[in-house]
């Protein structure tokens, strides 16, 4: 395998300006030189290798939108270097654009009044999609999902579920190195989203795409990423696989008490500093316990622990 993604030391910089209130203060904007810079994208070094599913992680305003703009050609970095597919996405837009694919949650790339097949072939025309290699991908398509139901039907009348499957569809579709998935199952049901997830790894598959997924569904971590990278304002703090991270926190359970009110209480114990007994026994000093689990903390509360502590694996 060779690398689909390299980023060297990349940061990003943005002046902002130091707004006054009220109208005196909007007119004083006007010609105010008065701003400050804001360190986005801080210092991150990033290698991401053809084929591989890595999701790229961080609260809001962690810098995860900045950096995908960089790896996209929208944004140039303020230091550092990246290559995307060997080209340096700012550079050179056009070839970069060529060879990636990009989802942003529900903001649509399809044709709003056109049939799905429609908006296929518009896409095949725009990317100069070889007939043969347009209608074996449609074929891959229909092993992956039952696409028949939508591809005559308008994107206006899909479902939310249908109109992202559809995107997904269309990211894929000029066969690119990269895909760029932006919240994709955001809004959607339990059903869809496994849907979704099942011809995410399926494309991943069959074609070697590589995957760049920032979500904050941890369903849909657990389910297609084997490597993760969390951001938190600006900088990295972890870039490893799922299951170190999960035993870099082996002690940590979650420790479930239903009340005689029939609510349930729950709390991230570390059970080599903790005592479980001592908990019960402390709650069981205000309220009555009906019912107590321990469980193996989930992916979704490892990565609260680590935004809340600011620490790596």
């Amino acid at each position: 395998m060779s690398e689909a993604v390299v980023m060297k030391n990349v940061s990003k910089q943005f002046k902002v300006l130091n707004r006054h209130e009220g109208l005196k203060g909007s007119i004083q904007d006007l010609f105010s030189r008065d701003y400050k810079i804001v360190q986005a994208v801080n210092d991150v070094s990033l290698t991401v290798m053809k084929g591989e599913i890595i999701g790229y992680l961080g609260p809001n305003g962690a810098g995860k939108s900045t950096t995908i703009k960089m790896m996209t050609g929208v944004l140039e970095p303020t230091e550092g270097e990246i290559l995307v597919n060997g080209l340096v996405p700012y550079k050179d837009r056009t070839a970069n654009s060529e060879n990636i694919g990009v989802v942003f949650g529900q903001r649509s790339q399809l044709w709003w009044n056109l049939p799905l097949i429609e908006s296929f072939k518009l896409l095949r025309d725009i990317y100069l999609v070889e007939e043969k290699d347009y209608q074996d991908m449609l074929e891959l398509y229909r092993s992956l999902v039952d696409i028949e139901p939508i591809l005559h039907k308008p994107v206006r009348q899909m479902s939310l579920g249908q109109r992202t499957l559809s995107d997904i569809l269309a990211a894929f579709l000029h066969n690119p190195g990269i895909v760029f998935l932006d919240e994709p199952t955001i809004g959607l049901d339990v059903s869809m989203k496994a849907r979704i997830r099942e011809l995410i790894l399926g494309l991943n598959e069959v074609k070697k795409t590589t995957v760049i997924l920032t979500t904050h569904d941890m369903g849909d971590v657990d389910a297609l990423c084997r490597r993760i990278v969390i951001i938190d304002e600006g900088k990295k703090i972890y870039d490893n696989d799922i299951d170190h991270l999960k035993n870099y926190f082996g002690s940590y359970r979650t420790l479930r008490m239903r009340l005689s009110d029939d609510s349930w209480v729950e709390k991230v114990i570390d059970e080599s500093k903790t005592d479980v007994m001592h908990v019960i026994a402390e709650t069981q000093k205000t309220s009555r316990i009906k019912d107590i689990r321990l469980e193996e903390i989930s992916t979704e509360e490892v990565i609260r622990k680590i935004y809340e502590g600011g620490q790596g694996a």
